[in-house]
C-alpha cells in the first residue's frame, strides 16, 4: 500500500484550527490524509467571548477548560494535535503595552520554532498551513506563528540545523491562509441581503477598505460537504464561540452555493505546479510520498 499523504496544520491557540482551515483538514481526513495540528500556545489568555461561560470557575481554570475544547474539536475533526508548549501572549489593547514576560510573542525564534522542527521531522508532513506574515490579523501569537512556521519549514530538512531535533524532513509545500478576504464577504454579504436576511457583514467589509489584499488566493479547496464539521468543532470552543453569534449567522446552504471553498496562498512550493489549484497536494507525486517516522 502506498504512504499516505500528510497535512501539518499550525496555530496559535486552541480554537484557530476550527476557525481556519476545519473543512479542508475534515475532507483530507476522509479521503485518507494523515493531519496534525500543531498548537503553539494554551489560550491562556484568551477572552471569554460567549455570554454563557463567562463564569468565575471557568475563568480560574481558562487554561485547562481551553484544553479539554481542543480536545474535543480534535476528534470531531479527525485530526491528530499538539500543543507546542507556549504561553499565550494576550491580544494588547493598547499597541504601546508591553506583552507579559515570558510568553510566545517573546520567545528569541530558535526557541520558538524548535518544537514545531521537531514536530516537522516526526510528523513528516508533505504540507504545513500558516498565517501569513501579518498573522491573518496583528495578534502576535499570530504574526509569531508565521515567522516560526516559515522557519521550520526551512530549516526541519537542513541537517546543520536543530541537529537535536530528529532526523531532516523537507515539507514540499507552504500556504497561509486566506479565509477572511473581501471577496468573501462580499459575496455572502451581497447574497444574504438579497435573500432578505440581516448580514453582519457589513462592518468586516469596511475594515478592508484601506488595507488590500497582500497576497493572492492561489487554491481554493471544495470542502462545503464539510462545513457542518467545521461548525461543529468550532462550537466545541464553547469559551470563546456564541453559538448564537457572529460566526453562524449565514445559513450552511447559502456559504455552499455561493463560496464552497476555503482558499489559500501558496507561499513556498518545491514541487512543480500549475495555478490556480484545487488541491493542496498538487505537484506532489508517489516518489515524495515515503512512510512517516511516528
Amino acid at each position: 500500500m502506498s504512504a499516505p499523504l500528510r497535512l501539518m496544520a499550525v496555530h496559535a491557540h486552541p480554537d484557530d484550527e476550527s476557525s481556519k482551515g476545519a473543512a479542508t483538514m475534515a475532507r483530507y481526513v476522509a479521503e485518507g490524509v494523515e493531519v496534525l495540528v500543531c498548537t503553539l500556545t494554551g489560550g491562556e489568555r484568551g477572552s471569554i467571548l460567549n455570554p454563557k461561560m463567562d463564569r468565575p470557575e471557568i475563568l480560574e481554570n481558562i487554561g485547562e477548560v481551553r484544553r479539554l475544547e481542543m480536545e474535543r474539536a480534535r476528534e470531531i475533526l479527525g485530526v491528530q494535535q499538539r500543543f507546542m508548549g507556549f504561553v499565550d501572549s494576550g491580544l494588547p489593547e493598547d499597541e504601546s503595552e508591553p506583552l507579559p514576560e515570558g510568553c510566545f510573542a517573546l520567545q528569541p525564534i530558535e526557541t520558538a520554532s524548535a518544537p514545531l522542527v521537531a514536530a516537522v521531522r516526526e510528523f513528516r508532513p508533505h504540507v504545513i498551513l500558516t498565517y501569513d506574515d501579518d498573522g491573518g490579523y496583528p495578534h502576535p501569537d499570530h504574526i509569531m506563528t508565521n515567522r516560526v512556521s516559515v522557519e521550520a519549514f526551512e530549516a526541519a530538512g537542513d541537517p546543520d540545523r536543530y541537529p537535536d531535533a530528529g532526523e531532516p524532513w523537507q515539507p514540499l509545500k507552504l500556504y497561509y491562509h486566506m479565509g477572511f478576504t473581501k471577496d468573501r464577504f462580499e459575496a455572502l454579504h451581497e447574497a444574504m441581503t438579497s435573500r432578505g436576511i440581516g448580514s453582519p457583514y457589513a462592518d468586516w467589509i469596511a475594515r478592508w477598505e484601506d488595507r488590500p489584499q497582500k497576497w493572492p488566493v492561489t487554491t481554493r479547496i471544495p470542502c462545503g460537504d464539510y462545513f457542518e464539521v467545521r461548525d461543529e468543532a468550532l462550537l466545541a470552543h464553547a469559551t470563546q464561540v456564541d453559538p448564537d453569534g457572529f460566526w453562524f449567522v449565514c445559513p450552511r446552504d447559502l456559504q455552499r452555493e455561493i463560496w464552497p471553498t476555503e482558499d489559500y496562498h501558496l507561499a513556498r512550493s518545491l514541487v512543480d505546479t500549475e495555478l490556480p489549484e484545487d488541491d493542496l497536494f498538487t505537484g506532489i507525486h508517489a516518489e515524495e510520498v515515503s512512510p512517516a517516522c511516528h
